[in-house]
């Protein structure tokens, strides 16, 4: 199934490729960004060098100005495997640059390589690539974000299509590519054990060296049940037998490899009583599902602890989501959540470049309460003319302005 879905960032590499002499594809292992780089050699003709396979590995740890000499533009995948190879990049820069000269992807953050590698700043662009959205599964080519910020929300007299049970199923399936083309719950479940797997086994100890790697799955296993909540290093740490700092650095390598990700408060110079702390979410429902131990059927039955749990993985669904459609745009889009020390919040802010600004709610439950979108409008009344749209999504059938500004949406207007 996912050979046939086609990616919207299929359309954005080429141009974001033209504007600047690296191009820096990172994003979780098995998300598809070797495809992606296979999309841009019918034009140039040029071999991928992947550093996963030993005759390229070791061919950039010895020759690495041969690899780097290589006719333009040179596509490196897994180049973390060599970090070395970007100070052999920067010699090739320093001599001649223009945009469209290298295309590298990887399956860990940039920031997580050694402080003397990060030798390109200024030089490249990131371009995070992460698993598919529930528009690009359907096909849909949905941009409703991109129509937002320009105010155009459409409320359809159509009721939502999608049921509750259907919304359990794509948040328990996510997002990654080889997950949404499982032929079974189960093939879904090994993939995904897998996964996992060798994420913490092998890819974490290529970024860091693990004494217990059995803390680091405990500590991914406590994350992903305070996935949405506000992170808490501290009480991430309790219960484990390592220091405040020790958890910190798991959090830090759980972000490296794309399992989990930090969402940056917002909005601390609009209010002095704005909270600084950021938010953590699981990157994919899916595995944040199979981490919970949480299925379908489960949810089905109405346990009162899985439906908790599911209230905050659909949050982490939703703005994974979200979050997205904003890599599709051509202008830049920030993202953070607000809160204030009043339990004023708004559970994922978008601004533009431009300074125009989105606030979105999530709710688990079939409609919004007129006391819900309490944060929604105190956001729009500090911001005045900047505060473009504010939406609660909710599980229910009907879309409706509820006020100046303020929608209460089905959430599979993301995709339908």
């Amino acid at each position: 199934m996912s050979d046939l879905i086609v990616r919207s960032l299929s359309a954005v590499l080429p141009h974001r490729v033209a504007e600047t002499p690296v191009m820096l594809l990172e994003g979780p292992r098995s998300v598809g960004k070797s495809t992606l780089l296979a999309e841009l050699t019918p034009s140039s003709g040029h071999p991928i060098f992947d550093l996963d396979q030993g005759q390229f590995r070791r061919l950039a740890e010895q020759n690495e100005s041969a690899l780097v000499a290589s006719e333009s533009p040179v596509l490196i995948d897994e180049y973390q495997r060599v970090p070395s190879l970007l100070d052999a990049i920067k010699a090739r820069l320093n001599q001649s640059s223009r945009p469209g000269m290298f295309v590298l992807a990887g399956s860990s953050s940039y920031d997580s390589l050694p402080q003397g590698t990060q030798a390109l700043t200024g030089r490249i662009q990131r371009l995070t690539v992460m698993p598919f959205t529930q528009t690009e599964i359907d096909g849909t080519d949905n941009r409703f974000i991109e129509r937002a910020f320009e105010s155009s929300i459409t409320h359809s007299a159509t009721p939502a299509l999608t049921e509750r049970a259907e919304y359990i199923d794509r948040i328990m399936r996510g997002g990654m590519p080889l997950a949404v083309a499982a032929g079974s719950t189960d093939a879904r479940s090994r993939w995904l054990q897998g996964h996992v797997r060798q994420s913490l086994e092998r890819d974490a100890g290529e970024i860091r060296r693990i004494h217990r790697k059995a803390d680091l799955r405990h500590f991914l296993n406590r994350i992903a049940g305070q996935t949405a909540s506000l992170l808490n290093v501290s009480k991430l740490a309790q219960g484990l037998e390592s220091s405040r700092d020790t958890a910190a650095a798991y959090l830090e390598l759980l972000e490296s490899l794309f399992l989990v990700s930090s969402l940056p408060a917002w909005g601390t110079t609009i209010s002095s009583r704005s909270v600084a702390a950021p938010k953590i979410h699981v990157v994919d429902s899916g595995i944040g599902a199979h981490l919970l131990r949480l299925s379908s059927a489960k949810l089905r039955r109405l346990d009162p602890s899985a439906m908790t749990e599911f209230g905050h993985l659909l949050e982490s669904f939703v703005v994974q989501e979200v979050i997205r459609q904003t890599t599709w745009m051509s202008a830049p889009v920030f993202v953070g959540h607000w809160r204030t020390r009043d339990n004023d919040e708004v559970d994922l802010i978008l601004e533009r470049s431009d300074g125009a600004v989105i606030g979105i709610e999530i709710k688990a439950g079939e409609q919004v309460e007129s006391h819900q979108f309490s944060g929604l409008r105190k956001l729009r009344d500090r911001l005045g003319s900047s505060f473009v749209a504010g939406i609660a999504f909710h599980l229910g059938k009907v879309g409706y302005q509820v006020e100046d500004r303020l929608h209460s949406l089905p959430v599979d207007r993301l995709w339908r």
